[in-house]
């Protein structure tokens, strides 16, 4: 007869005592030296970043990888004795090459210089090998950091300072990409801050975001700007649509499907893309048409920062930013005859007559247990005529990147920029339209001209207006090799830039 006994997972200082215990038997089996340091760190960043696994088990791995990673990068031979071995076999070529050919006073010569050669690579290897042997390997935390970044994809080193500049710089680098949205950037950029800093709850997302305001403003274009700023790669994106999931069947779609219907084995849509990718920005776009099952699901998400999925496995939502756009109250700003431009009136207290009353429409659609989850509700401006202005000048950068790879850039007159935003802007759509504009007003007729021969390379082509159409001409002088410069550049610094309309 048996009776089962539990064993529970050890807390956080009970496992770095069990690590010391077992330190001695992993360094004689790598032949390094492991710190305290790097224990304490194999323990709290396992606890807080590997959520799929117990404590010491996955500490203890953490430790054996990064001991055994150190131990290999102490093999890897120095740059120098490599570049000698290249010497010493291109001279051997150079030899046998004058022996075919009969040069055998040109072989002679290089035979000496190859037993030079190859004596002094002999004294690199026994300097190297005397040093190995002299140096004690140690395994530091940061070598744990390294390894638990390697495993799960979440950049857990330490602030560096160039990584304090950078979250610093966080508006600077969304303004970027983004025109007239101040208010909403700086409130992302402070989220952001907090977390890295470690000033935030640990157990909640990074942040939790509801963006509202009319279409063409930039909702979605920040996220795509915040998910390159922090992770390097717009694509760290999970996006879901919600009006996939306004049916309650199509719910389980999130979180997998349950045993024995169809999709089992597939996972969630949500959970899946999550625990492949745990570091990224969350968008669920059009949130208002959601099913009320679907809060439910997010209620847990952003108050415990975790969700089991169908097959029974947690999935840590900690590292990630969520996002959620609606277009709750867009009616309520086009009645108003606000989006897209400002109207004359005071543009401050316009603004905030807007937010007023988008959320009090807010507070009528979404449950108030779901809003106090959320850290913050930014309501987007809408766009002035000089945001459109700006939006179009990230447009032709872009063009001109293009354009560099012809060795051709352009320029616009004040006239041409006016007559984009004229036919490009549109009270209902924001500054989707000006891509459009752009399109059908340059790049079609550019083209054009180009297979016809009229620019050639080098040259700055300055696209006017006269009797209300489109024109081009070529700029002449020293103001034209100026930009020609400016265009090569602009291949250089591709991707910088994006517009800021985005939905």
């Amino acid at each position: 007869r048996f009776q089962p006994i539990t064993v529970e997972e050890p807390k956080v200082e009970d496992a770095i005592e069990i690590l010391k215990g077992l330190r001695d038997r992993y360094e004689a089996h790598h032949r390094v030296k492991i710190t305290d340091e790097a224990l304490e760190a194999a323990v709290r960043l396992a606890d807080r970043y590997i959520s799929d696994r117990y404590l010491p088990d996955k500490a203890i791995d953490l430790v054996d990888e990064a001991a055994s990673r150190a131990r290999l990068q102490s093999f890897v031979a120095p740059p120098e004795l490599r570049e000698i071995e290249q010497r010493l076999e291109e001279v051997r070529k150079e030899k046998e090459a004058a022996v075919q050919s009969q040069e055998f006073e040109k072989a002679a010569n290089l035979r000496d210089l190859e037993q030079k050669i190859e004596q002094e690579l002999e004294q690199k290897k026994q300097e190297w090998q005397q040093k190995q042997a002299g140096e004690h390997i140690t395994v530091t935390a940061d070598d744990i950091a390294h390894i638990v970044a390697q495993w799960t994809g979440i950049p857990v080193r330490k602030l560096a300072e160039e990584e304090s500049e950078r979250l610093l710089r966080l508006e600077e680098e969304l303004h970027r990409r983004v025109i007239g949205q101040d208010e909403a950037v700086a409130a992302v950029s402070r989220a952001i801050r907090r977390a890295r800093t470690g000033l935030k709850d640990p157990r909640r997302p990074i942040g939790s975001f509801i963006f509202l305001g009319p279409t063409g403003v930039g909702k979605t274009e920040l996220a795509k700007a915040l998910a390159e700023a922090l992770f390097g790669d717009e694509d760290a994106m999970v996006v879901l649509d919600m009006s996939e999931y306004m049916e309650r069947h199509t719910v389980s779609r999130l979180v997998g499907a349950p045993p024995g219907y169809v999709g089992y084995e597939e996972g969630g849509q949500l959970t899946e893309a999550v625990r492949r990718r745990p570091y990224s920005v969350v968008l669920l776009d059009e949130i208002e048409k959601a099913h009320p099952e679907v809060f439910n699901i997010l209620l847990q998400i952003l108050e415990e920062g975790r969700l089991t999925e169908a097959k029974g496995r947690q999935v840590d939502f900690r590292n990630t930013v969520f996002i959620m756009t609606s277009n709750v109250g867009a009616n309520l700003i086009r009645r108003q005859g606000r989006v897209g431009f400002t109207a004359g009136r005071d543009e401050v207290e316009d603004y905030q007559s807007m937010r007023a009353k988008i959320m009090e429409e807010v507070r009528r659609v979404f449950r108030p247990e779901f809003l106090n989850r959320i850290d913050e509700i930014i309501v987007f401006h809408p766009l002035t005529r000089e945001h459109l202005s700006q939006i179009v000048d990230l447009m032709i950068a872009r063009v001109n990147q293009r354009l560099a790879d012809n060795d051709l850039a352009i320029e616009l007159t004040e006239a041409a920029r006016a007559k984009i935003i004229d036919e490009g802007s549109d009270s209902l759509y924001g500054a989707r339209p000006l891509r459009r504009a752009i399109t059908r007003l340059i790049e079609d007729p550019l083209s054009d001209e180009m297979l016809k021969g009229r620019f050639g390379p080098g040259d700055v082509i300055l696209v006017d207006v006269e009797d209300g159409r489109i024109v081009f001409r070529k700029k002449e002088g020293e103001a034209a090799e100026a930009g020609a410069r400016r265009g090569r550049a602009g291949r250089k610094s591709a991707g910088a830039e994006r517009v800021g309309g985005g939905a």
